[in-house]
């Protein structure tokens, strides 16, 4: 279906010229989503923060699926990221796809800030959300996809009543605060239950992995069950950023 509703937004005019290109790339980006076992979403928390119009220029040329932002806020993660302010400077400018990580307290009241970006995906954590069905619920209903996150420490039994709710379950394999840190390898084990648990329910939701992501394990988090990627630390470093992107992918 999405993909013949893309046609007829676009069937009389290149893309690229289309008044309706946004929501052209949300279209798009569905079919993309269902077909792809392999994605990519660097995460601008490793970006260099004095040239984000740069970064985002060579994400919007690479092969990334979706450009993930992570949101801190001093309270729920032990460090303080970035606001709507520099998010909406970042959505102007980024083409790909909006992957948006909250990190904080009550996430639900920034719903429609979230929104308002163009956000494709918003995830919360479950760990922030005593009502979690509710704010899964709210999420929807703004009209975005709702991806639920647990930190290493949280067993998956958490989650359990709301996989056929949620469109993606993001596995922290790091502790959530800071970038560059080291992988957990428990997490293998952790992404293969979560596939098992998802295939039980006959659940579409996509596992996406977040921490110490780099080429060296990216087919091993592939081959576990993982689908997303999200890599920062090791795309913004490398010498070359979109020939990394590519190796994640590869």
């Amino acid at each position: 279906m999405a993909a013949r509703e893309t046609k007829n937004v676009c069937d009389s005019i290149s893309f690229f010229a289309c008044p309706n290109r946004k929501n052209c790339v949300s279209l798009l980006h569905e079919t993309k989503t269902v077909m792809k076992t392999k994605m990519v979403s660097p995460s601008m928390l490793a970006a260099d923060f004095g040239n984000l119009e740069r970064d985002i220029s060579m994400l919007n040329a690479s092969h990334c699926d979706w450009i993930h932002l992570d949101v801190m806020d001093g309270v729920f993660v032990p460090n303080i990221s970035f606001g709507f302010p520099v998010m909406e400077a970042m959505a102007k400018v980024a083409k790909k796809p909006l992957d948006v990580h909250l990190m904080i307290v009550h996430p639900e009241k920034f719903i429609h800030e979230v929104k308002a970006l163009g956000t494709y995906m918003m995830s919360v954590h479950q760990e922030a959300c005593p009502h979690l069905h509710r704010v899964v619920q709210q999420i929807k209903n703004a009209g975005m996809k709702a991806g639920v996150v647990l930190n290493p420490a949280t067993p998956l039994c958490m989650i359990e009543e709301v996989l056929t709710d949620v469109d993606m379950i993001l596995l922290m394999a790091v502790n959530p605060g800071f970038g560059g840190q080291k992988f957990i390898p428990q997490t293998l084990d952790k992404i293969k239950r979560l596939r098992q648990m998802l295939d039980a329910v006959q659940s579409d939701a996509l596992i996406e992995i977040d921490g110490g992501v780099s080429r060296f394990n990216a087919n091993e988090l592939y081959d576990a069950g993982a689908n997303v990627l999200v890599a920062g630390s090791a795309v913004f470093n490398a010498s070359d950023p979109i020939a990394e992107i590519d190796a994640l992918k590869a």
